[in-house]
């Protein structure tokens, strides 16, 4: 598998700003999604920043280790598609729009605070639902179509959300997963043909 430049980067990047975070409480504190602190314009930078930090080395991993796999063969796909700019875009702009829905739900909370590039991944790995629904993930050494683990994503994220207690923003992961899906269904040329043929078409052996 070919590694993509621009996930090499965002994984570098991130790392770098969360470990400089893991330092620097004053550094976490002025990056991290803190809707009630969020009352003016000049603050909303946090909608991204945010995804650049983590809670702790395990958080980063995860998420940086998902991001590069998944990530390397989306960027090859949007390469494809058209160019590399549009892939560094459905990461950033997945940051964000996994944000929002936080930020407007919890902006008159004191202690609501989220961090993590969860939104940006599952953006880009919903972005390779689209491209590849039947392709294989592996979720603790249990192989699955990608569609299927998409369905019992977003499944188990509102369930979560709903239910809560267990201090996991899930709302940043269904968000990021939807935008993330729209996103590479509207700037595909077909608008979801090409998704469809291979809906039609199970392949599980991918």
């Amino acid at each position: 598998m070919q590694f993509g430049i621009i996930t090499l980067i965002l994984v570098i990047v991130t790392v770098l700003i969360s470990m400089a975070a893991f330092r620097d409480p004053a550094l976490t504190n002025k990056l991290i999604l803190w809707p009630r602190r969020m009352d003016r314009p000049e603050e909303y930078y946090r909608l991204l920043t945010s995804g650049f930090i983590h809670a702790d080395g395990t958080h980063l991993f995860f998420n940086m280790f998902t991001l590069f796999f998944i990530g390397s063969a989306v960027e090859q796909y949007f390469s494809l598609l058209s160019n590399g700019l549009l892939y560094l875009l459905l990461y950033l702009l997945g940051i964000v729009a996994a944000s929002l829905p936080s930020f407007f739900r919890h902006r008159h909370n004191s202690y609501f605070r989220s961090l993590g590039a969860s939104g940006g991944v599952a953006a880009v790995l919903f972005s390779m639902v689209y491209f590849a629904p039947w392709s294989g993930i592996y979720i603790f050494f249990i192989r699955m179509p990608s569609i299927v683990f998409a369905v019992l994503y977003l499944v188990y994220s509102m369930y979560m959300s709903r239910r809560g207690g267990d201090y996991i923003n899930h709302d940043a992961h269904f968000w990021g997963a939807v935008f993330g899906f729209l996103f590479t269904l509207v700037i595909s040329p077909d608008h979801g043909s090409f998704f469809i043929h291979q809906i039609m078409q199970p392949a599980w052996n991918q």
